[in-house]
């Protein structure tokens, strides 16, 4: 049997939960990356010129959501930065 340990939990993880938390892991990133990629072609699209108007509508409401999903990431991650930045700075 497989036990970790979680550093800043002090506990204990059996095997089928590290693979479940992996695998959230995993996909959550790829999902992002899928998502960036995405908003890349459609800018790429615009600049390009390879949309018709009819089209444009939809890629640009497309690409808001994309952006607000991606600034809502941002902002989660930089929360937990400073959240990790505040424990270190608290052990000195």
């Amino acid at each position: 049997q497989h036990k970790f340990i979680i550093a800043d939990k002090q506990t204990e993880l059996k095997w089928e939960k590290f693979l479940v938390l992996f695998y959230q892991q995993f996909f959550a990133r790829r999902d992002e990356l899928f998502k960036l990629k995405e908003l890349q072609n459609i800018v790429r699209e615009i600049e390009d010129g390879e949309i018709s108007v009819d089209e444009l509508s939809v890629k640009v409401k497309r690409a808001a959501e994309l952006i607000e999903i991606c600034k809502n990431k941002l902002t989660s991650t930089e929360e937990d930065v400073n959240k990790i930045l505040g424990y270190l700075n608290s052990k000195d």
